[in-house]
């Protein structure tokens, strides 16, 4: 992370300062923050690293967040957990300074290793059931790597703030993105997606990425929160496309920019029942149509025609919109942002 991406320390009152002290001062508080600096965490996940029984650790938890050291996001029925960013820059020299190598820490990550390692093989099991959709439905159009390679050539070198993914699925752009930006968050509805999700990141290295469970149509983030929005391969699969571009529009910061990936009109009627699709892919201007409507501009589409020789083909389409509210141009905009 380059020092601009970085949060910046953001000063504490003595008082506020004092608060968070006695917080830490608490052996089972202290490894905890240790554990949350690797990641966000479930109430499960700390009792079973921990050994210690769930009212404990709620108990611990939840001075944990009234100092305002830690926040607390719902998944469904589940609960996770991680270090509050405005706070990680009063704590994490005091977490980099302790003896990771030594009990009781080194144990601690250990045992997280070992949660980690179940995560990961419960979501290969779920991501197994849905290979033979997933795989039937990546042999349709032009390779990941090429749709990969595309979307960063669209974005270029321009310094990422906060990327945000809705509909983040497996994770799979949050993977090429997030080591790019100073943060990164992704939104599902499905807790089980989000559990792959969050094992896919954390074999790359990515277990600081911010994973919500979500409705993509009433996202659960202020206005103007990320300077860029992403929906890969998401709006084929609603109802109401139109109505989720203004909503991601909704989160793009002055001068930021919204990312578009999905499919050029096609007559694949199976895809209905076969993937679940509700519309047969999008005309490049229909899509720049809602997102000019949604208050975005200087709308640029590309297309990625399939190789020859695939079967039942697809064309992938980018759409990559500006924001210029406030009075900035596009070049303006692009300064005020990086």
């Amino acid at each position: 992370m380059s020092s601009e991406s970085r949060p910046r320390t953001i000063p504490v009152p003595f008082a506020e300062a004092l608060a968070v002290l006695r917080a830490t001062a608490e052996e089972t508080r202290l490894r905890i923050l240790a554990l949350l600096a690797e990641g966000e965490l479930s109430v499960s996940d700390l009792t079973d690293i921990l050994g210690q029984s769930q009212p404990r650790i709620s108990r611990h938890l939840k001075l944990l967040v009234e100092s305002g050291l830690i926040e607390r996001h719902r998944e469904g029925a589940w609960a996770f957990f991680r270090l509050r960013e405005a706070a990680t820059g009063f704590v994490e020299p005091l977490i980099a300074a302790l003896d990771h190598a030594a009990p009781p820490l080194s144990e601690d990550r250990a045992r997280l290793d070992s949660v980690r390692a179940q995560r990961a093989e419960a979501a290969q099991a779920f991501f197994a059931r849905l290979a033979p959709k997933w795989d039937g439905l990546r042999s349709l159009h032009v390779p990941e790597a090429t749709v990969e390679a595309a979307v960063l050539d669209a974005l270029g070198d321009r310094p990422i703030r906060h990327v945000v993914d809705l509909g983040t699925g497996t994770g799979k752009m949050l993977g090429l993105l997030a080591p790019l930006a100073g943060r990164a968050t992704g939104l599902d509805s499905s807790h089980a997606m989000l559990s792959v999700a969050r094992a896919n990141l954390e074999r790359l290295g990515l277990s600081r990425v911010d994973l919500r469970q979500g409705d993509l149509h009433a996202p659960p983030f202020g206005r103007g929160g990320f300077d860029l929005v992403v929906l890969h391969q998401v709006l084929h699969y609603l109802d109401d496309p139109a109505r989720a571009l203004r909503e991601a529009a909704r989160l793009v910061a002055p001068g930021g920019r919204l990312l578009v990936v999905d499919f050029a009109p096609h007559n694949l009627e199976q895809l209905r029942e076969s993937q679940a699709h509700r519309r047969l892919g999008f005309a490049a201007d229909q899509v720049a149509g809602w997102l000019v409507q949604a208050g975005l501009s200087d709308v640029e589409s590309r297309d990625l025609a399939p190789e020859d020789g695939t079967e039942l083909p697809l064309t992938v389409t980018l759409w990559l919109a500006h924001d210029a509210s406030a009075g900035f141009g596009t070049a303006e905009s692009e300064r005020a942002v990086a």
